[in-house]
């Protein structure tokens, strides 16, 4: 269908645009069901590991353990508010695409100009766009002059596009096929910012309809993939239902066969059961991504997702995009080429010397007065950085913009009466207006194609000089001579090469996804330290299927003139080769592919509220190291938490044994409710807050990312913490059954056993704090949290050992200082004894706990 543009000067009736409102509805993005505070309560009250957590602190409620309760209630309590806090905080997608889709807007209604809410405005209105201001809706120009855009939010270029008048009649199909960016266009898009010139332009497309809209609407239709550490989490509460279930009716069986009373038996079996619930799993769990968001938070980064923290730990590839987040998002003065073959590298704030200083005055003065443009804005920063003034005291008398046939223009100043003409444009169209011979032609685009090659925007700078005041209609009417080239580039971040050098030793892979052109992408590729190979541009990558993209994956480090629908499909490539992937971005075009890779990473103060609200983490300095420090974090924290879980394993064997030795050989029980209870108080705060203050290990950047297949509890970590278990219980079984034989008292056994297994835990707190055999690491490792829970266990302790109503309570006989030193002698042996194993077994790939190395696909 053709559509005819016409004369519309008059724009829409108020009555026409008023029924097209309620008809189609406002200009903006359909309302998201906002989750209230008690739906984010009840979604966080389903996770499984918090599930646990409460309903353990109820069942010990039930039974009139207090304590246990309190302990598991305050944990859940804690972590519930800390998570619905996170939640409700950042819950805003929608919203934040209405805010930015919704400026308001100038109108023509009745044949007058009138400003309304963008909200209001319908298909067919006629927009009045001046510079500065923020497109409401998709349109095409029926006027312009001079008119450019910055659409870097919608496609990722960092410069403006320029724009052009549309034909009288417009195809529908061609409007349909037609997309952001490119030089041009007649076409202007919702949410894009006028940087230049003025026009008028008619609304094909509102709201939902609008290219903003259709990436709001793909963002619905993702689905956030359900986080590894929730899906390991639900295997936990599994294996900890089945273990407590199976403890408690071992328990029952051997009580009533051996002693009888099965009432008894029954009682003692809860008792037990329940105190063998390893609750410190959820505790574990929970308190690690809490205070993981908190730590990684000190480093300038947001959490919304706590469980993406272990994930990003994970990462094998981060796709990164280069406008904002690779670059400062901000243009620069880099380099002055002169007629004379002399060129200048410039910082873009040093000030300027010798005859480049006359180049940057004159491009200057062929700009802006108040200037929009980045381009613009950086060479009158250039100038005043040279000279410590502006380079205008006044208007220019006379402007020629730019047009379709004479990509140039020129301002006229009066200099003391004499009529200066200052332009400046694309090389082509300078070396025209200067009638350059061949020779100086070909110079001159050798110059501009050895910045080109560098990612630089060049512009050629001219000078003339006017004989009059009666100014010709073009500016090819006057005799310009040419004053050089000046070379504008998007700096790249000081921090970013030292940051992806380190990502590169951490076996991450850096790959660079942009709207840019292929040139500039490989230049910024190259000075950010990103690994050499192929560049793919966006039309390559369409014309390849899901299989043929998959396999260039494998070379591909840079993609290039890269469409949002393309972002997304990389990223799912990238997944479907099995790698974890991590998304960087910052504008509204990155939104989807944020929320689709494993872990999105969106900038926090250059980046737009929907790529801020699609990630999972948001990096508020904008500072590409904070990635880096944020993979060390989770990392680290991975490495706590399987420390952690290593350790709860282990310390269960013992107690589960002691538990149940005196049943098998028909002994008084050693350990009932209350010294089980008083174990906890110990174990809790170990495995969750000591084990969470570990400090990194020395290596933890420098080994391959883990494979993504491995589980938490893998079959080394298992074993290894058996065996720890295992040569804790043999040490005091062993004692158990000489001091019974040798006659000594059950109280004073009792008492023994007790002190000897608190010496043990504190011996497997130290086994655990590092995967590598180093006893001295073991021992000087600072820890705060060790030593606060180091005092507390000692300090119990005296209370015990010389308050005779806490033995009387707890059953225990008095010991001598001969039975004291045997207690802290087993837990310093079982050190021992441990840290001499762990070559061992190491050596037979029991790696107490390491992440598991591999070589990432395609490396």
């Amino acid at each position: 269908m053709t559509r005819t543009i016409g004369n519309q000067h008059n724009g829409l009736s108020t009555g026409l645009a008023s029924e097209r409102l309620r008809l189609e509805g406002p200009n903006e993005l359909p309302r998201a069901g906002r989750r209230s505070v008690f739906r984010v309560a009840f979604e966080v009250l389903r996770e499984p590991m918090l599930a646990l957590l409460l309903a353990g602190g109820i069942a010990y409620l039930l039974l009139g353990d207090r304590t246990e309760a309190i302990i598991l209630l305050a944990f859940a309590s804690f972590s519930l508010a800390i998570t619905v806090f996170q939640e409700v905080r950042t819950e805003r997608v929608l919203e934040s695409l209405r805010d930015l889709s919704s400026p308001r807007a100038l109108v023509v209604r009745d044949g007058a100009r009138i400003r309304i809410a963008g909200r209001e405005v319908v298909r067919g209105d006629l927009l009045v766009l001046e510079q500065g201001d923020r497109i409401a809706a998709d349109a095409i120009l029926v006027d312009a002059v001079d008119l450019q855009a910055d659409e870097s939010l919608l496609t990722g270029e960092s410069l403006p596009v320029g724009k052009a008048v549309a034909p009288a009649a417009i195809d529908d199909e061609r409007h349909e096929g037609q997309r952001p960016g490119g030089e041009g266009q007649p076409y202007v898009y919702s949410g894009a910012l006028v940087v230049r010139g003025s026009g008028v332009a008619l609304v094909l497309a509102t709201g939902g309809n609008t290219e903003i809209g259709k990436i709001g609407q793909s963002l619905a239709k993702l689905d956030i993939e359900v986080p590894r550490l929730r899906r390991e989490t639900t295997l936990i509460v599994t294996w900890c239902a089945i273990g407590g279930t199976l403890v408690a009716l071992l328990v029952v069986l051997l009580y009533g066969l051996l002693r009888g009373g099965w009432l008894e038996a029954m009682l003692a079996g809860i008792a037990v059961g329940m105190s063998m619930l390893p609750e410190e799993f959820p505790v574990v769990l929970t308190v690690f991504m809490a205070m993981g968001a908190w730590r990684i938070g000190k480093v300038g980064v947001l959490t919304r997702r706590a469980a993406a923290i272990e994930t990003l730990g994970s990462a094998t590839v981060l796709c990164t995009d280069k406008t904002g987040t690779l670059t400062e998002n901000r243009m620069v003065l880099a380099q002055a080429w002169l007629p004379s073959g002399e060129k200048v590298v410039l910082d873009g704030v040093a000030p300027v010397i010798g005859n480049a200083r006359s180049l940057i005055e004159t491009a200057a003065l062929a700009s802006a007065v108040d200037p929009v443009d980045p381009m613009e804005t950086a060479l009158h920063s250039a100038y005043s950085a040279a000279v410590g003034a502006r380079v205008f005291s006044g208007r220019p008398i006379h402007t020629y913009g730019l047009r379709p046939d004479l990509l140039a223009m020129s301002n006229i100043w009066d200099d003391d009466g004499v009529l200066k003409i200052c332009a400046k444009g694309a090389p082509e169209a300078i070396a025209g207006l200067c009638h350059l011979t061949p020779e100086a032609t070909t110079q001159l685009m050798d110059a501009v194609e050895e910045m080109a090659t560098r990612g630089i925007r060049v512009l050629a700078v001219g000078t003339a000089t006017a004989p009059d005041r009666n100014w010709p209609e073009s500016q090819r009417d006057y005799a310009y001579t040419l004053a050089g080239l000046v070379g504008l580039a998007d700096p790249l971040r000081a921090s970013v090469p030292g940051a992806i050098a380190e990502c590169r030793r951490a076996g991450i892979r850096v790959v660079m996804i942009t709207g840019d052109h292929a040139a500039t992408a490989r230049s910024i590729a190259m000075q950010a330290g990103i690994s050499d190979g192929d560049v793919l541009t966006g039309t390559d990558l369409e014309a390849l299927d899901d299989e043929q993209l998959v396999q260039r994956l494998k070379t591909v480090t840079v993609f290039a003139r890269i469409m949002p629908e393309q972002k997304l499909r990389i990223v799912q490539a990238f997944k479907a080769r099995g790698e974890v992937v991590a998304m960087t971005g910052d504008g509204v075009n990155d939104a989807p592919s944020l929320k689709a890779a494993h872990i999105g990473v969106a900038m926090g103060r250059r980046g737009t509220d929907v790529a801020r609200e699609a990630s999972a983490m948001v990096l508020l300095d904008d500072d590409f190291g904070s990635i880096v420090k944020s993979v060390r974090l989770g990392r680290r924290i991975y490495d706590n938490m399987r420390k952690s879980m290593a350790f709860i394993f282990a310390v269960h064997v013992p107690i589960a044994g002691l538990a149940l030795l005196p049943l098998f050989f028909g002994y008084p029980i050693l350990l009932g409710p209350i010294h089980i209870a008083l174990l906890e108080m110990v174990i809790d705060p170990v495995c969750s807050l000591v084990f969470e203050a570990e400090p990194a290990e020395d290596n933890i950047m420098e080994r391959q990312p883990r494979d993504p297949a491995e589980r938490m509890f893998s079959i080394p970590m298992v074993v290894w913490s058996i065996v720890q278990g295992a040569v804790a219980f043999s040490m005091l079984a062993a004692v158990f059954f000489v001091k019974t034989w040798s006659g000594m008292p059950e109280v004073e056994v009792r008492a023994l056993i007790f002190f000897a297994l608190i010496a043990q835990i504190v011996a497997l707190i130290l086994v655990n704090r590092s995967f590598t055999a180093s006893l001295g690491d073991a021992l000087t490792r600072k820890n705060a949290a060790l030593a606060y829970v180091a005092m507390a266990v000692a300090g119990v302790t005296a209370l015990i050992l010389f308050l005779p109503a806490a033995q009387e309570l707890l059953k225990f006989g008095s010991i001598d200082r001969r039975e004291m030193l045997l207690a802290v002698g087993l837990g310093v042996g079982l050190l021992l004894v441990l840290e001499g194993c762990k070559p061992l077994v190491q050596k037979i790939s029991l790696k107490a706990g390491y992440p598991a190395r591999r070589q990432p696909a395609g490396r």
